[in-house]
């Protein structure tokens, strides 16, 4: 991939987490993507409460995994590269 074709999916992928912020926001969290690596995973950060919380690796797999998958079905998996749930 490209670095102008991945700098787009980055910015396409941080739309689509808009979706999930608010949600993130009402406990005082936030997330940011990071990377994308070749294999397709995308690497993203923990903002906030989000880094400490008990419950990032629930709101990995159910949420932020599971709706960029969705979009982009190019997307292998989605990791923390912060908080509990790396």
């Amino acid at each position: 991939m490209s670095d102008t074709d991945k700098s787009k999916l980055i910015k396409e992928i941080d739309v689509a987490l808009d979706r999930l912020r608010p949600h993130l926001k009402v406990d005082g969290g936030d997330i940011e993507v990071i990377d994308i690596t070749e294999d397709m995973t995308v690497k993203v950060k923990w903002l906030g409460n989000c880094m400490n919380c008990s419950m990032s690796a629930m709101t990995m797999k159910a949420g932020v995994e599971q709706t960029l998958k969705s979009k982009f079905p190019e997307i292998n998996s989605v990791i923390a590269v912060n908080g509990l749930s790396v």
